[in-house]
Parts: C-alpha cells; sequence; structure tokens
C-alpha cells in the first residue's frame, strides 16, 4: 500500500458530464472536494451550473444544488482552465457501439485525451473511467505523452466505473469495491487522496495493472450478462417442457455457490452497457486471437434478443393470433426503473415490434416517455396507466416499476376492454390477477 500524506486534497476534474461524468462529479464535490466539470455542449454546461441534471437520476438533483451552493462544483466548456485547474483528470466520455459493428466507438476518448494533453504543462494524473476495450489505456499513455507539453510527467491510470442507473449516488458514495489500475506509486497515491473520504469507509482497493483494470469491467459485465441470459434460456426450456421457470430460479437461487441476484427471468437486460460491452468484448477479444475464449457471449446476446421476440409472440397469442388494428398498453419505456434510460430498451423493442404488426399501442413510463416519443414518434403515449390502459385488448408489463407492480387488477380490469395481460418482467403475482379474472402468460411459465 502507498503510503498517505498530510498535503491537500487533490483538486479534481471531470471530463464529459454524461450519465457517468455528471454523478462523478457531484458526488466527489459532495465528499469535499473541489471538483471542474468539462463538457464541449455549452446548453448542458449552462443547465448543469443552475442545478438542473439533464437525466434522471432519484437523489443526484438535490446533491447537484448542494454542491454548486457549496462552491465546490462548477461546469466549463474549457479544456485549458480544467488543465490548470486539476490534479486528477478523470475521463468520464462514452464508447458507444459503433455504426455497422460490434467494435466500442473510442473517437470521444480519444478526442477528450487529446483535448486535455494539449494544456498539460505539469505533472498530473489523468484517470480513465470509461468502458472501454483492453489495451486502450496503453495506447492513450503514449498519446497524451506524445502531445502534453509536461511529457512523460503525465501519466495515465485507469479506474472502470462500476454504476447502476437508479442507484448510482450509492454507488459512487460507497461503492462495494474500488479498481485501481497504475503504473507507478505515485499515480496509487494520487487515487487513494482523490478517494480519501471513499476508502476511509473501509471500502475494498483492489490496485493492479492498466491492463487487469481495463477487463475487470467487461468482464464483470459479461458475467453478469451470462447469468440473466442463463436463467432466460431456463425459460425457453420450461416453455418447451411445461416447467414453471420462476420455481426453477427459486430453487437455484438457494445454492450459495449460484445465489439469487441476476437470477430473475423475464424480458431481459438492456441499456447503454451490458448490450454494447459484450459486444465490443467479443470483437476486441476476436482481434486479439483469442475470439473462441469468449464465443459464448454471442448466444448470450442472442438469448437475450430472443426474449423480446418471444414477448411480442405472447401478446399476440392472446390477441388470437393477429395484432391488426389490437389495441396493445405498454407498461414502461426504460430499460430499467428509476431510469429515463431508452438505449436498447427492451421494452421500445417490443413495443416497435406490436406496432409494425398491426396494433396500436400506446406506451406509458413515469420517466422515459419524453425521451421514448424523440425516438419513436410512431407510438402512441399515455400520462399514467389506468388513464392509457381504457379500451386496451391486451396489457404488457415491459419495466417494472414500482408503481406497475401495485397496480390493482380490479381497477384496471373495470377500464381495460379485455382482461388480458402479458407480465414480461415477473413482476406481478399471477395468482392476485387471475383471480380478477385476468388470462394472465409470462415468459417460461404454463
Amino acid at each position: 500500500m502507498a503510503a498517505t500524506t498530510d498535503a491537500a486534497p487533490p483538486r479534481l476534474t471531470v471530463i464529459g458530464t454524461g450519465y457517468l461524468g455528471a454523478t462523478h462529479a457531484i458526488c466527489m464535490a459532495v465528499l469535499g472536494f473541489d471538483v471542474l466539470g468539462v463538457e464541449i455542449d455549452q446548453s448542458k454546461v449552462d443547465r448543469l451550473n443552475s442545478g438542473t441534471v439533464p437525466f434522471f437520476e432519484p437523489g443526484l438533483p438535490e446533491l447537484l444544488v448542494k454542491a454548486l451552493d457549496s462552491g465546490r462544483l462548477r461546469f466549463t466548456t474549457s479544456f485549458a482552465e480544467a488543465a490548470e485547474f486539476g490534479d486528477v483528470h478523470f475521463l468520464c466520455v462514452g464508447t458507444p457501439q459503433q455504426q455497422g459493428s460490434e467494435a466500442a466507438d473510442l473517437r470521444y476518448v480519444d478526442a477528450a485525451a487529446t483535448e486535455l494533453a494539449r494544456h498539460l504543462h505539469r505533472r498530473t494524473l489523468v484517470v480513465g473511467k470509461s468502458t472501454v476495450p483492453v489495451g486502450t489505456a496503453a495506447r492513450l499513455t503514449e498519446l497524451v505523452q506524445r502531445i502534453a507539453p509536461a511529457g512523460d510527467q503525465v501519466e495515465l491510470a485507469w479506474n472502470p466505473e462500476f454504476l447502476r442507473e437508479g442507484y448510482a449516488v450509492d454507488d459512487t458514495l460507497r461503492p462495494d469495491r474500488l479498481v485501481f489500475g497504475v503504473t507507478s506509486a505515485w499515480a496509487e497515491a494520487q487515487l487513494r487522496a482523490a478517494f480519501a473520504p471513499v476508502i476511509a469507509r473501509d471500502t475494498p482497493v483492489v490496485v493492479t495493472d492498466l491492463t487487469t483494470a481495463e477487463l475487470v469491467k467487461v468482464a464483470a459485465n459479461s458475467f453478469l450478462a451470462t447469468k440473466i441470459s442463463y436463467i432466460n434460456a431456463m425459460a425457453e426450456v420450461c416453455e418447451a417442457t411445461g416447467g414453471d421457470v420462476t420455481g426453477l430460479a427459486e430453487a437455484l437461487a438457494y445454492d450459495d455457490r449460484i445465489g439469487g441476484r441476476f437470477l430473475r427471468p423475464g424480458l431481459g437486460f438492456g441499456g447503454g452497457c451490458l448490450p454494447k460491452d459484450i459486444r465490443a468484448f467479443a470483437h476486441r477479444a476476436e482481434e486479439l486471437g483469442v475470439g473462441q475464449a469468449v464465443a459464448f457471449l454471442r448466444e448470450v446476446d442472442g438469448i437475450n434478443q430472443r426474449r423480446r421476440a418471444r414477448t411480442a409472440d405472447l401478446v399476440r397469442e392472446l390477441a388470437g393470433g393477429d395484432l391488426t388494428g389490437v389495441r396493445v398498453t405498454a407498461l414502461g419505456a426504460a430499460f430499467k426503473p428509476n431510469s429515463d434510460d431508452i438505449r436498447d430498451a427492451p421494452a421500445l423493442d417490443v413495443a416497435t415490434t406490436l406496432h409494425r404488426l398491426g396494433a396500436h399501442v400506446t406506451v406509458v413510463d413515469p420517466a422515459a416517455t419524453d425521451n421514448a416519443r424523440r425516438s419513436f414518434p410512431e407510438l402512441a403515449y399515455g400520462t399514467d396507466a389506468l388513464s392509457a390502459a381504457a379500451g386496451s385488448d391486451v396489457v404488457v408489463l415491459l419495466t417494472e416499476w414500482n408503481e406497475f407492480r401495485l397496480i390493482d387488477p380490479e381497477a384496471m380490469g373495470a377500464v381495460v376492454g379485455r382482461r388480458r395481460i402479458v407480465d414480461g418482467r415477473h413482476a406481478l403475482d399471477p395468482v392476485k390477477w387471475r383471480a380478477a379474472g385476468w388470462e394472465y402468460r409470462a415468459l417460461g411459465r404454463p
């Protein structure tokens, strides 16, 4: 372990103010650090400086106001100002999937690192937090040191993030572990200083090399995606045999070697992380000549996609085999509850599939309606579940928001045209809904 010092806390910059960057900047300021967020979009800078979080995340708006009021947080478009201000610079820009490829698009990471490096005139630490293909950190080290006026006085480290949307504040302030990929004791000491309040809460710290730190995030996401798809593969088997996947999952969960987390059958995963990360990991492994080692991730992805198609099939079966003119109420648009993120959202994939098959689809979501409407204007949108379900022929639960879980089947039954529901998330009590006269269907259940 590197020795600690009594030096003043490092000043931090956060490059990129998307979901990861804004959350990190706000939470680090709340922890007592002086933080400067950097964003090339002036309108986003203005919104953040005025106290507005540009996305939905429980608890974050209140923390933004607190951080701004403390004087420890502000946002700018100036990389020169950031380079002068910061001792530790966190790269938090996005790495989406490339158009027409499974590879990660690194142009934003490269651009941010290049622009920051141009202004680095003193010893400093650049810390990557973005999810990147293995080997990126080594390449960026060469890039930054070649461009920066300070040369090799600039070091690069990797500190992968493990945020769960809907729980990002807690995951930042009280993470289950910190991973420091470093090449020197100085870099480790800088990172320990930058996370001192978090480490003081007995958070485990794993210190490793750059390559391993890069691999931790994609390996973790691949494992989680595999576990989710495994139980959904069992749902396929249950549908063919008449078994009940919920009972199967419950029995498996009692085995402490397996556990019950992420062993919930249903519509599968989506969002801006798991789908693109497992595809990019498989792509990078093939580039490195070890594609066979992670070839199973292709099937993990395939299982996940099949659950979406099968959910649409269940709706069509309940409707009598033809969706032409059928009124469907889709409960949910976000890829998960407590989020307004619709990236690769299974809910909207199912909704648009039903629309293409001729159904009149009305979507309702507590947070993601505006985002969904912008991306899928062909769908209709409601303001609440009961009004959206008025006259509906089939209701399909696609995102397990708590307010959807708590719907009274009798109250909804009073407004729909037909009492038919597909529970795409295994979030409802089938006994209760069937007792209220509903035809209830769910993936992997007889």
